[in-house]
């Protein structure tokens, strides 16, 4: 089987029901057909539509698999017989789909796909957005009924077809309104509820987005295959460029405006500079526009880079962005006069194919004057240093030659040392010396008598040339040793600002290990970063150990030594991030344990007091009736035969509801779930409880999904915990009412309601909340009403009660989602 290469996924993604995706995943199977391939039904759901079943004809298909659940016999795909029957395809309708217990290999129907596809089989299936795990809670937002079927997003994403199919929202309901999605009988509650206009744009925008992201997936994967870097303008990407200073916010809010124009994506990137040009950085300001460009819409993104414009540029293009923001500069003219090109004029000319925008703001012009455009000695000072050291005492001598006599030596001598320690400035060390020895020779040629003529056997000459290199060696030195700790304090600074950043990110939450790898690829530039548990082979590979076993491997260009500091603090991050997820999934395997543990722990702790204490009173009174000795009074053996009865039927109680809960816990509980009139339950609910009393007309609540035994056990517990609570004479009001397909049953009594603190524990078993009276029960009553609650797809939630007392809220679905929803009689104030 492993030989066997891995069958193809082709998803039909839909918007919502009804737009065709299994008739055109039906099309597709009869195309295959028609060319040869070996086409099989596994499994495809009609739902009654003409042209839907028309489109089966002439397709191979699998029997179904029929299995019964509660009192009911459903069908479901065979997967053992479609990997039997080995077809090259095979149609699987109903993508998200839950099993039937015993219904197939496993829970959900995407897992056996999975199973097909490993077997080398092709499926091709379909599903609707509103299925995707990832947008479940959005969906319900919009349409405010819940998803109960999902599939992961990744799931879907690795399938190596995606088709969107799609149908505007008025010829959807065009399609409903002809009966062609759903029975007649129900068109008009469902175009009045799930399928309104709104609804069904929403739920489109949310398609199309989100094939549009798997879309640019595929792009950005192909264009890193195949090394390209030119800009594709496939889709627009605004990159705004963020240097800290008080402009940012101007920027960003113009970004965000072409962004907005153009429907693009709007990306902010701080570079965080490692040249020295870190003036004007304000944290906070980046701190402050990082929010607002969240709040936009927008992502923040920061790189290291020795050269702004360089590293702006290859952002841009590693994000195949198509438009670049950046403010104007805020040097001033004698600024740009001393210093050359700024880093705007240098984006544009490196910027390629993307547009750059140069946007003005309320700083520019403004900056403050600095000595020079860098902090370290570039390429353009290692060359100027030279040629200053020989020209410039060149052009000093002419100088000073026109205005001989009117200068005395002294000053001369002065002027010349002041030009060597300018060019040791601009130069450095061997500028410097170049500078000295040119100044001492021309000045005891030109200078120094006899004039015409070098004196270098006098004494004093070799003392001033001796002092001339000394002073420009001297001066050369501090400048470059003050050069050298401006790159440090520089690059340190950098660093410091980019762990800091990531610092900040990965208290924030959300830093996966997926999101730290390709913030940490996105941090240097790299092309690809990835987590790996042996060393690589290649080159091009940069691997750092991120912890025991694991290796965070770089793959683009070869990084400084310098940034391969920060990089190991990166790796460190991604091993403490894996090592935190591998406590996480030991936490979770451990917490089953020791749930059980402090379930029995407690069991045994009840059972210690609490069922001795029916099992004592029933013995005391069946031994006192079985004595010879005593001669009772037939009233007192009718109160001693009381006493025995309600024991066992304490006991009898409180055995039911530890095996419940036991089932619950295990996860065994058999349910029989059907349509459920409240009128069939609440009598029988109530009927050990005389204080409870119910207002409104439960006729009149539309039938509820639920198993009526286990409802009932629910609404006596919740009746019965009311009752106990609530001082002597008070009635206990149960109400109901029905909205957005869900039905709300409210048990409302005036008791002391919930101490400070106490909702957390309300529904742990075996406790009481400020109860010391141990001779009630195990404090079981609200763990299993819950437990039961959920198991029937309900909710149990505590409300206080206006004017004092604790409300409990029971939620489930009503049986027939799609009909018309009416609200049982309230009574004024109850609730």
């Amino acid at each position: 089987m492993n030989d066997v290469p891995r069958g193809r996924l082709k998803v039909y993604l839909g918007a919502a029901p009804g737009v065709g995706k299994t008739y055109r995943m039906l099309d597709e199977a009869q195309r295959r057909a028609s060319r040869g391939a070996d086409v099989v039904v596994g499994y495809v759901e009609c739902h009654g539509r003409p042209r839907t079943e028309a489109m089966t004809a002439g397709l191979a298909s699998v029997a179904r698999l029929r299995c019964g659940y509660r009192g009911g016999e459903f069908e479901e795909m065979d997967v053992a017989a479609v990997l039997a029957r080995r077809p090259a395809v095979a149609v699987v309708d109903e993508f998200a789909h839950t099993n039937i217990p015993g219904g197939g290999r496993h829970p959900k129907r995407w897992q056996d796909v999975e199973d097909l596809l490993a077997a080398g089989v092709d499926v091709i299936t379909a599903v609707n957005i509103q299925h995707l795990e990832s947008l479940k809670d959005v969906v319900e937002k919009i349409t405010g009924v819940p998803q109960h079927e999902t599939v992961p997003d990744d799931v879907v994403r690795k399938a190596e077809q995606i088709e969107f199919v799609d149908i505007p929202p008025e010829g959807l309901r065009r399609r409903m309104a002809h009966g062609n999605i759903y029975a007649p009988e129900k068109v008009d509650a469902a175009l009045a509820n799930y399928f309104r206009p709104g609804n069904l744009t929403a739920l489109r925008q949310l398609a199309l987005l989100w094939v549009a992201d798997r879309v640019d997936e595929a792009l950005q994967s192909y264009r890193a295959e195949h090394a390209i870097g030119g800009v594709w303008e496939t889709r627009e990407r605004v990159v705004v460029a963020l240097t800290g200073g008080p402009e940012g916010d101007t920027l960003v809010r113009r970004a965000a405006r072409i962004a907005d124009r153009s429907g693009g994506d709007l990306l902010a990137v701080h570079v965080a500079r490692s040249d020295g040009l870190a003036a004007g950085v304000s944290h906070a300001s980046l701190a402050r526009q990082r929010r607002l460009v969240e709040d936009l819409g927008g992502s923040y993104h920061s790189v290291v880079g020795d050269d702004v414009a360089t590293a702006l540029v290859d952002f841009a293009h590693a994000e195949n962005a198509t438009q670049l923001v950046l403010g104007t500069s805020r040097r001033g003219r004698l600024e740009r006069f001393l210093t050359g090109p700024g880093t705007g004029e240098t984006v544009t000319e490196l910027s390629g194919d993307i547009d750059v925008h140069r946007v003005t703001h309320e700083r520019a012009g403004r900056g403050t004057l600095l000595p020079s455009r860098r902090r370290t000695l570039s390429t353009r000072r290692l060359i100027a240093g030279p040629v200053a050291g020989l020209v410039l005492p060149v052009l000093l001598t002419v100088a000073l030659a026109q205005v001989r006599g009117t200068v005395n030596l002294t000053s001369e001598a002065l002027l010349f040392l002041l030009a060597v320690v300018g060019v040791a400035c601009i130069g450095g060390v061997t500028s410097a010396v170049i500078a000295s020895v040119t100044a001492s020779l021309l000045l005891n040629y030109w200078f120094i008598p006899p004039i015409g003529q070098f004196t270098l056997d006098d004494p004093n000459a070799l003392l001033a040339l001796g002092v001339f290199a000394v002073v420009a060696a001297t001066v050369a030195a501090v400048v470059d040793r003050s050069l050298r700790l401006s790159r440090r304090a520089a690059r340190a600074t950098a660093e410091a600002e980019t762990m800091s950043s990531l610092a900040g990110s990965i208290v924030r939450g959300g830093q996966t290990i997926p999101a730290l790898l390709e913030r940490t690829r996105e941090t240097f530039g790299m092309d690809s970063a990835e987590l790996v548990d042996e060393l690589p082979d290649g080159a091009d590979a940069t691997a750092v150990p991120a912890g025991p076993g694991n290796y965070l491997v770089l793959r683009g260009r070869t990084p400084s030594s310098s940034e391969r500091r920060v990089l190991a603090a990166f790796a460190a991050h991604v091993g403490s991030a894996v090592e935190r997820a591998r406590l996480a999934q030991a936490a979770a395997e451990v917490e089953p344990v020791r749930a059980a543990d402090r379930m029995r722990t407690a069991l045994l702790r009840a059972v210690g007091h609490d069922l001795r204490t029916p099992l004592a009173a029933g013995w005391a009174a069946v031994t006192s009736l079985r004595s010879r000795e005593v001669e009772f009074s037939p009233e007192d053996r009718d109160e001693l035969l009381a006493t025995a009865e309600e024991s066992m039927v304490r006991l009898s109680r409180l055995v039911d509801n530890l095996l419940d809960l036991s089932r619950l816990e295990a996860g065994v509980l058999t349910l029989n779930l059907r349509a459920t009139a409240l009128e069939e339950v609440l009598p029988t609910a109530l009927a050990d409880t005389p204080t409870a009393e119910v207002h409104g007309e439960p006729e009149d609540m539309p039938p509820l999904l639920a198993d009526p035994p286990l409802l009932e056990r629910v609404i006596a517990n919740l009746v019965g915990n009311a009752a106990r609570y609530s001082p002597p004479g008070a009635r206990v009001l149960v109400t109901a009412s029905a909205l957005a397909g869900r039905a709300e049953l409210r048990i409302i009594d005036r008791g002391p309601g919930l101490p400070a603190g106490g909702r957390d524990r309300l529904f742990e078993p075996f406790q009481r909340l400020g109860d010391t009276d141990n001779t009630t029960g195990l404090g079981l009553g609200l763990a299993l009403a819950r437990g039961l609650t959920e198991a029937m797809d309900g909710t149990l939630t505590p409300e206080d009660t206006p004017g004092g007392g604790l409300t409990m809220v029971v939620s489930l679905p009503l049986a027939g989602r799609t009909q018309p929803i009416r609200t049982a009689q309230h009574v004024g104030g109850a609730t």
